[in-house]
């Protein structure tokens, strides 16, 4: 098997690190080599947070190249553009389409462009939008996004989804397992396709 190659960008706060171990987890459960990377730049504040995660039968360097992505998992719309340069023609974006001011637009010295999906409607690749937060909310917790998020990228890949549940459940809280689960199910099962 070739190596699968999977961006996910977010903000601080928003689970995607959780969600970048429960992939990695899956994988490595399923038989795959898997490398992963993370970069925080001021996550704790709101900042930009990228994770490079990597399976296939071998897999050398932790790190996505430019272009090359299979699939990129967007936690906000703004991060989806910034890093859809990482995704290659044929591969697919998935953005949770929530906007979050950056500091400079929260301090005004910046604005926050009005065509962020359009922008990146217009590129070559595959995109799935998701209102990500607002299936969350309806489920009563906003934290369970990053699991929707999941759903959604579990119907882009193939792998069993009893694997994907057993996963959910073992890197989720105890006492969130059923809401992580719900909120899973729901965006796998969401009619975007």
């Amino acid at each position: 098997m070739a190596t699968t190659n999977i961006l996910i960008v977010g903000v601080g706060g928003q689970g995607t690190l959780l969600a970048s171990r429960i992939i990695g987890n899956l994988a490595m459960d399923l038989g795959y080599d898997v490398k992963m990377s993370e970069v925080h730049g001021m996550s704790q504040r709101g900042g930009s947070v990228v994770t490079h995660v990597k399976y296939g039968n071998k897999v050398f360097s932790p790190l996505i190249e430019i272009g090359t992505a299979d699939i990129i998992i967007a936690f906000e719309k703004l991060e989806a553009l910034r890093w859809s340069h990482y995704l290659s023609d044929t591969g697919t974006m998935i953005v949770n389409n929530q906007r979050i001011d950056p500091l400079p637009v929260i301090l005004g010295t910046a604005h926050y462009p009005t065509d962020v999906m359009d922008e990146i409607k217009s590129r070559s690749f595959r995109c799935i939008e998701v209102d990500a937060l607002n299936i969350a909310r309806n489920l009563g917790n906003d934290k369970v996004l990053n699991t929707v998020l999941l759903g959604v990228l579990a119907k882009q890949l193939d792998m069993p989804i009893k694997n994907w549940l057993a996963a959910v459940e073992a890197n989720v809280p105890s006492k969130t397992i059923a809401i992580n689960k719900k909120a899973f199910n729901e965006g796998y099962n969401q009619s975007i396709w």
